[in-house]
């Protein structure tokens, strides 16, 4: 299976005129409802351990 980057996923997010505030609440609302599939996507896009751990801090915040 081919993957998707991080880098592509946001430039497409971008195009449809996605805002950052927008996508931070689709984080907040993954990982508050799919926690663990908020996890494995995160991976699938091929973001590092850290950079996960904080996305999914923040989320929480939200």
């Amino acid at each position: 299976m081919k993957k998707i980057t991080k880098d592509q996923f946001v430039a497409i997010l971008n195009e449809a005129g996605v805002s950052d505030s927008q996508k931070q609440r689709i984080h907040a609302l993954f990982e508050q409802r799919h926690p663990d599939a908020h996890q494995s996507f995160l991976e699938f896009l091929g973001l590092p351990a850290a950079a996960i751990q904080e996305i999914r801090a923040q989320s929480r915040k939200t």
